[in-house]
C-alpha cells in the first residue's frame, strides 16, 4: 500500500470516528444540527490531495482527534452513554 493511500485511510479513520461519536450523541439526545456538516467533511476527504499531506500533518490530525475524544469522555461517563463501538468477540 502506498503512502498516499495510507494517509487517506488515516484521515478517513479520524473523521469517521468523530462522525460515529456525533451520531451516537445525536440519536440518544436528538441533536442532529451538526450531522450535515460532519457528512460534508466526510465528502471533502475524497477531494483532498494526499500528495500535499505529510506525516506531521497526519500526526497533528490524530492528536486533535484524540484530544476531541478526550473532551467527550466526561460527557459519555456523566450521561451513561456507553461505548461508541461494541466490542466484537474477535477483538478480545
Amino acid at each position: 500500500m502506498d503512502l498516499k493511500t495510507k494517509y487517506h485511510l488515516r484521515v478517513q479513520s479520524c473523521i469517521g470516528t468523530i462522525i460515529d461519536v456525533h451520531k451516537m450523541i445525536s440519536e440518544k439526545y436528538e441533536n442532529e444540527q451538526l450531522q450535515p456538516r460532519f457528512e460534508d467533511i466526510e465528502k471533502a476527504i475524497e477531494k483532498l490531495d494526499m500528495d500535499l499531506v505529510s506525516e506531521g500533518d497526519m500526526l497533528m490530525m490524530e492528536k486533535a482527534t484524540n484530544a476531541l475524544l478526550g473532551k467527550f469522555r466526561p460527557i459519555f461517563e456523566a450521561w451513561g452513554v456507553g461505548p461508541v463501538y461494541e466490542k466484537d468477540d474477535h477483538m478480545q
